[in-house]
Order: C-alpha cells, then structure tokens, then sequence
C-alpha cells in the first residue's frame, strides 16, 4: 500500500559542537497523520524539528517537505515553504507586550495583505477552536501555563498550515490541561486535515493519539512502529524508555575514566 508521506528524511547525519547528534536517521512523515518522536531529553528532538524547518543544516543526509529539498531552497523559497509549517514552542513563545488577539493575528499581519475585518474573523475563529475567544483581550502575563499554549496553538494554526510540529507540548502541564491538550492535537489534526510531527517524552499520553512513533537515543532511531507495537517491542533500550525504568541499557552514571568511588579508594591508599 502507498502511503503518501509529507516529510521525507534519508541518512540525517548532524552534529554539533564536536558531539554526534544523528547518525544516518531515516523517518517518514505521513500527510494526514500525527506522527511521534519520543525519547529522552538531549537526544536531539528539538534539534530535529529544526532540521526540517532548516533552521539547521545537516552534514550529510535530505530532508524533504513535499517533495521538495528544504535545505537547497533559496531564502524567498524557505520562507515561502514555511508558511506552510506551523510551529508550537516548548514554551508557547508569545509576544509579552500584546494581547492574546494580536498574538494569534501576528502572522496574517505580517505575511498577508487581508483587511482588519477578515484578520478579525480568522483570529477569532482560531480562538474558538481551541476554546479562547472569551480570553482574546488579555496580556500573556494574565493567562496559565495551559491558555498560554493553547494560544501559541491557535497562532500556529492561523496560516493554515499544511504541518505542525509540536515542541514538548506536554511538559509542565496539570492533568486536565494535559489532557484538553492531547484531545485538541487530536481534533485539529483530524479536522483541519492536518499532518502532525509531535516531539514529547510524554510516552503514555502521545502513544494514546499517534499513528505512528519513531525513538531516538544514541543519535539513531531504536524503535518505531504504531503505538501498540512501540509498546509490545523486545528492545530493552525502547522499553526502559516506555516504561521508564530506571536500570537497562542507559546507564545511571555518566561515563567517566575514573567513578568517584575509584578516585576516594586512590587517595586513602595514599595517606
């Protein structure tokens, strides 16, 4: 069966600073789909999704987004193509000194010519979706952790995206806010025809609304398939992260020449 794949990734290879990041990562993206990307933190999640957007370059490897090499793009191209991303912050990223209206209509401001009148209606519309509208003349500074995402949601989607990609969504979240999140990412994919890239150490809650999962550790993909089979899978490394438990293939202890325990039985041995 075909499946028709919005983002296309072949033999990433990344590094940075001196430290290996991926190393010959392969992913699909299915248009439609919500499609996550788990794993502990500093194994590059983050780093991927700006890949894709290529805010960053590989050192070897493609990254496509319909087709298209995002990294050979010119400026007026990459612009173009990423009015056609949305992008949700780990921290929501909103603009302080403006209210939750001007917010969500920035970009329609910025990259359209529409009247007052229709930026008034979309933005609206938006804030509906995702259960706002009463909240549209208020400071950043006046709304939760939960609103303020769910802003940063609703100015994601204003452009009509083909694709969002959701940074640590979860994280930081009470129950019921993380909650009405993991149903909106749901909704919006499934009503706006969206496709969705969802980066999380979340597992329970993104497995509850993948379609398909990929695991990163080690700079490479240790797992992928649907959620049921991510959580029926054999390898250790992916079912210590699953399950987090605290033994298996990640150690405790950060590798070092010498433990601390080595160097307190070196020094008594000297005195």
């Amino acid at each position: 069966m075909h499946i028709d794949n919005l983002v296309t990734i072949k033999n990433l290879h990344f590094s940075h600073l001196q430290k290996n990041v991926f190393s010959g990562v392969d992913i699909n993206i299915a248009r439609g789909k919500i499609t996550a990307i788990l794993g502990p933190s500093g194994t590059g999640k983050t780093t991927l999704l700006k890949l894709i957007g290529a805010q960053l370059y590989p050192q070897q490897g493609t990254v496509l987004f319909d087709g298209v090499n995002v990294h050979k793009l010119t400026r007026t191209e990459l612009y173009r193509a990423r009015q056609k991303m949305g992008m949700l912050f780990q921290s929501g990223a909103l603009f302080t000194n403006i209210s939750v209206f001007d917010n969500v209509a920035f970009p329609l401001r910025e990259h359209t010519n529409l009247s007052e009148g229709m930026i008034r209606t979309l933005v609206l519309l938006r804030l509906e979706l995702v259960g706002l509208c009463g909240a549209m003349d208020l400071m950043p500074g006046e709304l939760s952790g939960g609103m303020a995402r769910r802003v940063a949601l609703a100015r994601a989607i204003i452009m009509d995206p083909d694709m969002i990609m959701y940074d640590e969504p979860l994280t930081g979240q009470d129950p019921i806010t993380l909650g009405v999140l993991v149903k909106l990412i749901r909704e919006l994919n499934d009503n706006l025809n969206l496709t969705s890239v969802v980066v999380s150490h979340d597992v329970p809650e993104v497995l509850s609304i993948a379609d398909y999962c990929y695991v990163l550790a080690d700079g490479k993909i240790v797992g992928y398939g649907t959620p049921q089979e991510i959580k029926n899978t054999k390898s250790e490394k992916v079912r210590q992260f699953i399950e987090g438990l605290p033994d298996g293939p990640v150690p405790f202890h950060y590798p070092a020449k010498n433990s601390f325990v080595d160097e307190l039985l070196k020094g008594s041995a000297n005195v």
